[in-house]
């Protein structure tokens, strides 16, 4: 047999890493290395993309589309797989109405081209209220934070790690999740490189993880309370008149709130804070003051502070940081990346708000668009006008994400219509009527739209398909296309309205003319719009005629050229013509393009209604007040222990525990514990313990660890693969146990909406 090369983006986290794949005759993936000519990663591979061959290659992977009847799932067509959605939604929406049927995007999907060109579009069409994704169980503090300073909630600074002299970090442990919210392939060569150029790095984390480890310095922090040692290095830069960012060239007169945060931070000086932090006042104060001598400094914080009870003041004030010490949008601090996709002549000065439609049952606030997770089994299981009967998801698995996931998994079963689109039968597909698998990822083109935004330098990579689809096999992008039309109400049996050619089609899904009409209608909206626009680089030139120059590709490709055409490093259709178009990333740079270190451009991003970063927003400070109040009440429960999260290297939220390299060695799911706390309990190696919460009680192998900080116990998340109805075998041999039985719904950051995981108070017991 003979084989050929193919070069992709990996899919499997937010590293952005190139690959080679080697493919046999029939298009299987026989080996993975990495990619050395991309210009970003350099060869640099993790264990996950080594195995994108397996993955793909997966014999649990649905071929094809399954329909529920009773407790089991068969096989279907296409079309009848379609049909039965349409009915399905048709159904629920007649009679309860739109809001009756909820969506859930789940983490896969940033992870994909079509997700982000197609969801927005099915949840528009549906009508509903009801939008829940991921980002409540993982960084939406972020968005609250970067959308009341700077105007936009998808505005967030990157720490500039290839120029950066010192980088104070908290909540992150990108060894072993390749990075998040900052896509830099090999994040621990690029640690190590700040460090060899005489550099310091500082990790805060209740565990000594493996970034912990390459770190220069570690300080335990007890888990949930990183908004008072924030507050605490701001109260030490005013205090010791440190503050230098608001008379920095670059943001003088760019600053709103200054004196009002200096009034904030009065009554949280690091001898106030140490007893409830664990970190004494000497080394706060010392890492203020590091912080601010540094010449180019960069404060990151990542899920870890953002799945706490203060998670989006800790956002806010990691940012707050970084503007004090004038390490704000400039080389070596945090630094806002340039997406080729993203226009830049489009900023609108104007509040950010929140809250615009509340949910039914806690009236939770809308935020982005979207409500809480935490708060999707209250929606489904509490009867009444607006109750959600019928649920589409869109990658993801919420039946062990959510907290209090098994409240969730049985308000799952309770649906009256689900529909997914993924390529398992998981512990929450399981649920759905319907199941639509994306073709494998080898067959599968990929931009990363949603992650370019993040990465720590200016890159763009587009990778086609490297095995053509079978005949009559839709890409995910099709499918998502049929469901928003489906769910718009425009997918009758008939073809009335549509060509003779369409009308002789033998299937509609074959045909694909309206979804074909959908995709025809955001491109000429969008041309339409950037040819209207002063500023834009087709300003005043004939939509029509743009349209033409298109890439010929598939309807998603040609929406994709569009946007780089109008991005900043665009050829402006025409008007540029060393600019970028998809036709030249796709022939001249297969393996990607790099654009350059990240650049000053906090004009460019700051949208505000003053034009200003908000350094004070009201909604903040009034938090502090709540800040204050918790640390005068706050007493730690005698005996008690918080329970925190922890990645693996090996694995990524639940998605790849049905790959066999990737469930054994490292990848364990114990219960990792400080020695002293095992002692005091009658805990010893290896022993089952069980660990009980307000919302329920799983066991576990106890594992005796000096890792781990006193009074901490840690669980990794996105396990518990035990459930009847899946069809996963190997998670399944190896189901470890699910954190998130033990996390509570009722705990969120009332700023964001987004789930408590990290400082969970549970107990733990020896099993007899």
């Amino acid at each position: 047999m003979g084989s050929r090369t193919a070069y992709r983006t990996c899919p499997l986290c937010e590293a952005l890493c190139g690959l080679e794949l080697t493919l046999d005759d029939a298009g299987g993936v026989t080996h993975v290395r990495g990619d050395r000519q991309d210009p970003l990663s350099k060869g640099f591979i993790c264990p996950k993309g080594a195995t994108l061959g397996r993955l793909d290659g997966d014999v649990d992977r649905l071929a094809g589309p399954v329909l529920r009847a009773g407790t089991a799932h068969t096989p279907s067509t296409w079309e009848d797989a379609f049909q039965t959605v349409r009915r399905g939604l048709d159904t629920v929406v007649q009679r309860y109405g739109r809001d009756a049927v909820a969506v859930y995007i789940g983490n896969p999907t940033a992870h994909s081209i079509a997700g982000p060109l197609y969801t927005g579009a099915i949840v528009k069409a549906l009508g509903t209220r009801n939008l829940y994704t991921a980002s409540t169980a993982d960084q939406m503090p972020k968005h609250v934070s970067s959308g009341h300073l700077f105007g936009n909630p998808l505005a967030i600074p990157v720490p500039d790690l290839d120029r950066t002299d010192h980088l104070l970090m908290l909540g992150a442990n990108p060894l072993e999740s390749n990075g998040s919210l900052c896509s830099a392939p090999d994040f621990p060569g690029r640690l190590k490189a700040i460090s060899a150029r005489g550099g310091k790095i500082t990790v805060v984390d209740p565990r000594r993880t493996r970034t912990a480890r390459l770190a220069d310095e570690h300080l335990f922090i007890r888990p949930g309370t990183d908004a008072y040692l924030l507050i605490a290095l701001v109260h030490t830069l005013f205090a010791e008149e440190l503050v230098t960012g608001p008379t920095a060239a670059h943001l003088a007169g760019r600053i709103n709130g200054l004196d009002d945060l200096r009034a904030l931070a009065v009554d949280f000086p690091p001898e106030r804070v140490q007893g409830v932090t664990g970190v004494p006042a000497p080394v706060i104060r010392r890492t203020a003051r590091e912080l601010a001598a540094a010449e180019r400094a960069a404060v990151y914080g990542r899920v870890g502070t953002c799945t706490q009870t203060f998670g989006t003041l800790n956002n806010w004030l990691v940012d707050v940081l970084n503007v004090l010490t004038g390490n704000l949008d400039r080389p070596g601090g945090a630094m806002f990346p340039r997406p080729a996709h993203t226009p830049v002549y489009r900023r609108r000065n104007r509040p950010f708000h929140t809250g615009r439609w509340r949910s039914r049952v806690r009236d939770l606030p809308e935020v982005n668009g979207e409500l809480p997770v935490a708060t999707l089994a209250d929606e489904i299981q509490t009867p009444g006008e607006g109750q959600i009967k019928a649920l589409i998801t869109i990658g993801g698995n919420p039946a062990l994400s959510a907290p209090n996931a098994a409240r969730l998994d049985t308000a799952l079963a309770g649906l009256e219509f689900m529909v997914s689109v993924d390529p398992y039968l998981n512990e929450t597909t399981r649920h759905a009527h319907v199941v639509l698998p994306p073709p494998r990822p080898a067959q599968t083109p990929h931009y990363d739209l949603a992650l370019l935004g993040l990465a720590v330098r200016d890159y763009v990579r587009y990778s086609p398909a490297a095995v053509p689809l079978p005949d009559g096999r839709p890409s995910e992008a099709e499918i998502l296309a049929r469901l928003a039309v489906i769910a718009a109400g425009r997918d009758g049996s008939g073809h009335s309205g549509e060509t003779s050619e369409c009308r002789s089609e033998h299937s509609a899904l074959r045909c694909g003319c309206r979804e074909r009409a959908l995709d025809e209608m955001i491109i000429t909206g969008t041309l339409g719009k950037a040819a209207a626009l002063p500023g834009s680089p087709v300003h005043g030139r004939e939509p029509g005629e743009l349209r033409k120059m298109l890439d010929p590709g598939s309807p998603a490709e040609q929406r994709l050229d569009m946007m780089l055409r109008l991005g900043p490093y665009g050829d402006g259709f025409g008007a540029d013509p060393d600019g970028l178009t998809l036709t030249r990333l796709r022939t001249e740079h297969p393996h990607g393009l790099d654009l350059g270190a990240l650049k000053p451009r906090l004009d460019e991003v700051l949208s505000t209604a003053s034009g200003r970063v908000e350094l004070c927003p009201p909604s903040f400070a009034a938090d502090a007040d709540r800040l204050r109040t918790a640390l005068a009440a706050r007493r730690p429960a005698p005996g008690g222990l918080l329970l925190i999260g922890r990645r693996h290297l090996r694995s990524n939220n639940s998605w790849l525990h049905n790959v066999p390299e990737l469930v054994r060695g490292s990848n364990t799911c114990t219960l990792q514990l400080n020695p002293a706390d095992a002692g005091r309990l009658g805990i010893d190696p290896g022993d089952t313990v069980r660990i009980v919460s307000r919302t329920g009680a799983i066991e576990a192998v106890a594992e005796p660890t000096d890792t781990v900080m006193e009074g901490v116990v840690s669980l990794p998340h996105g396990w518990g693969h035990d459930r009847p109805g899946t069809r996963t075998g190997v998670a399944h041999r190896h189901p470890g146990v699910n954190a998130n039985a033990v996390t509570d719904e009722q705990e969120i950051d009332p700023l964001s909406g987004n789930a408590v995981f990290n400082g969970v108070p549970v107990t733990v017991h020896p099993v007899p």
